[in-house]
C-alpha cells in the first residue's frame, strides 16, 4: 500500500503529517509513504529527515495573498498582485508536475494536512481518480482546503462536525494529529527534560514559540519585557524560538539590551525538532494560536499565554484563542496588550508567581487534549486507501 502525504508552508501543517505517518508505519510497517512538499519550502528538510517517510518529491505551489486588516485597500497594492498573478502560475506547473508524480508513485491514497501545496497535489489526485482525504484544525477552514474540498473522498477535522462547510456524511471528527512524543509532564518529566537540555540549574523557564517559521511580532514583544523578567525572577531562563530567518537578528537584539550576566539565562533557536522538550520544560509558555501548537500544549498540560496572529483572512487563531480564553484553558493577550510597556512581562510574571493559578489553567487547557488524533486519522487513512484498492 502506498501513501502520498502533503501539507507545507508552516510547522502547524508538517509536524501532525510527521505524527501521521508515525502512526501508519505503527499499524502497517510494510506501507509505503511519499511525501510531496511545496518547493523551497522554510521546512523541507524536516520531512526528509524523518524516520518513516520513504521518498520525498517537491512541486511548484502558489499563495493567494489576502489580509484582513488590509480590507479592499489589497487589491490595489500592486507588488502584492503581481505576486499573485506569478503564484497563479506556479500552482499550474505544480498541478502538472503533481499529475505526473502521482502516475509515477501510483498511491492508493493521498493525506492533505493543507497549506500552498495541497492545492496541486490535490487536483492531481483527482485528476488521477486517487481519493484523497482532507485534515482542518481550526474552526475555520483554510482557503487551500475549501478550494480542494468539492472532490475529497472525506474531510477530517478537529472540532465537532456541524461547525465546518462540509456534507457531514463526509466529515469526521479525529482531532489534531499529534506526535506521541508530547504526554502529560509530570514534575520528575519536567526535571528529566530540563536536564537534558541543560536548563536544570535554573529554578523556572518560560518557552516562546512564534511556530516554525517565526514571529516578528512575538519576538519584539519579549524582548522588550525581558530585562523586566530577568530582573524580577533571578533565577529565571528563557527559551526563545524566533524563526530560522530570524534568529540572529533576535541574538544581537538580546545583546543589545546589555543584560550583563543575565544574558546567559537566554537561549534563543531558530527551529527545533525537539520543540517538546522545550515546552515540557517551561512553566509558562507565549505561543500563537495555531490548533496544532495548542494540541501539543494542551496534552502537555501548561499554562499558556496566547497571542492570536489578526491579520490571519478568517481570524482562526483569534477564534482559537477566545473559545479556550472563555473557559479558563488559556491567558488571552490582543497583540495591542502585549504591545503595552511591561504588560506581557507582568502577566507572565503574575504566572510564575502563582503556583495555583498556573496549574488551574493547565489543568483546564488539558480537557481539550486529544492524544489519540494521530492513530485516528492513520486508520482512516488506511479504509480508503483499502475501499480504493478493493475498487480497483
Amino acid at each position: 500500500m502506498k501513501v502520498v502525504v502533503t501539507g507545507g508552508g508552516s510547522g502547524g501543517h508538517i509536524t501532525p503529517i510527521m505524527a501521521v505517518a508515525h502512526e501508519l508505519k505503527q499499524l502497517q510497517p510494510d506501507i509505503e509513504i511519499i511525501y510531496i512538499g511545496e518547493k523551497g519550502g522554510h521546512l523541507s528538510d524536516v520531512p526528509a529527515k524523518d524516520p518513516n517517510i520513504d521518498e520525498v518529491y517537491s512541486v511548484w505551489a502558489g499563495k493567494l495573498r489576502r489580509y484582513a486588516d488590509e480590507g479592499w485597500r489589497q487589491w490595489l497594492n500592486v507588488r502584492q498582485q503581481a505576486l499573485n498573478i506569478r503564484d497563479a502560475g506556479r500552482i499550474v506547473r505544480g498541478t502538472w508536475q503533481s499529475y505526473r508524480l502521482l502516475r509515477k508513485v501510483k498511491p492508493n491514497v493521498v493525506f492533505t494536512r493543507g497549506g500552498f501545496v495541497s492545492v496541486p497535489v490535490a487536483i492531481a489526485a483527482w485528476l488521477n481518480h486517487v481519493p484523497y482525504i482532507t485534515h482542518d484544525s481550526d474552526s475555520v477552514p483554510s482557503l487551500a482546503n475549501r478550494l480542494i474540498a468539492p472532490n475529497a473522498s472525506v474531510h477530517a477535522v478537529a472540532l465537532p462536525v456541524d461547525i465546518y462547510p462540509y456534507p457531514p456524511k463526509k466529515t469526521v471528527m479525529v482531532g489534531v494529529p499529534v506526535s506521541k512524543q508530547y504526554e502529560a509532564i509530570s514534575p520528575e518529566l519536567q526535571v528529566k527534560y530540563r536536564k537534558e537540555l541543560g536548563l536544570d540549574k535554573y529554578a523556572q523557564v518560560i518557552l516562546l514559540t512564534g511556530g516554525g517559521n517565526g514571529s516578528k511580532p512575538l519576538n519584539d514583544m519579549l524582548l522588550s519585557n525581558a530585562k523586566y523578567l530577568l530582573g524580577t525572577f533571578p533565577d529565571l531562563a528563557i527559551v526563545h524560538i524566533a524563526g530560522r530567518s530570524l534568529q540572529d537578528s533576535v541574538n544581537k537584539a538580546y545583546d543589545n539590551l546589555k543584560l550583563g550576566r543575565a544574558r546567559a539565562r537566554v537561549n534563543v533557536l531558530g527551529f527545533t525538532t525537539e520543540l517538546y522538550r522545550y515546552s515540557g520544560s517551561a512553566d509558562v509558555i507565549v505561543t500563537r494560536a495555531g490548533a496544532t501548537t495548542l494540541a501539543e500544549f494542551a496534552i502537555q498540560k501548561k499554562a499558556c499565554v496566547v497571542i492570536p496572529a489578526p491579520q490571519l483572512v478568517g481570524n482562526h487563531q483569534v477564534k482559537n484563542t477566545q473559545a479556550l480564553a472563555e473557559r479558563g484553558a488559556v491567558m488571552q493577550l490582543t497583540e495591542d496588550q502585549a504591545g503595552q510597556a511591561e504588560r506581557l512581562g507582568r502577566v507572565i510574571g503574575e504566572l510564575l508567581s502563582d503556583d495555583r493559578k498556573r496549574q488551574k489553567l493547565a489543568k483546564k487547557l488539558a480537557q481539550y487534549a486529544r492524544p489519540d488524533a494521530a492513530r485516528e486519522l492513520a486508520e482512516l487513512i488506511i479504509k480508503v486507501a483499502g475501499t480504493d484498492r478493493d475498487a480497483r
